[in-house]
């Protein structure tokens, strides 16, 4: 089953909806700051993201350093590529974009 990895909860936002592409798996809790020291949230960070693959999402919300060292690490699991769901506020729902950084056109 596929996997939508949220970056950060953040309480009273409803995303219920993104469980249709996966079961969904909080990263770091409400309120986490990345200060002067990354390496405790990239430790919690990599505990949680073990195996991210192509049929996996990151929902991404929350501290924009921990958007950033998620899709990062999910990168580099997967050679360069990973999924996002991106929330569209007029259709209210989300679209799935796949990212592929090595792909050359």
């Amino acid at each position: 089953m596929s996997k939508v990895y949220v970056v950060q909860e953040m309480p009273g936002k409803d995303i219920l909806s993104a469980d249709k592409y996966g079961e969904l798996i909080p990263v770091m809790p409400p309120n986490y700051q990345v200060v002067l020291s990354p390496g405790p949230a990239v430790a919690k960070m990599k505990r949680v993201i073990k195996t991210f693959t192509d049929d996996d999402y990151i929902l991404c919300m929350g501290d924009p350093s921990l958007i950033g060292i998620v899709c990062a690490y999910c990168s580099e699991l997967n050679g360069g590529k990973f999924n996002l769901l991106k929330w569209d506020k007029k259709h209210q729902k989300y679209y799935p974009i796949s990212i592929e950084l090595y792909r050359r056109t």
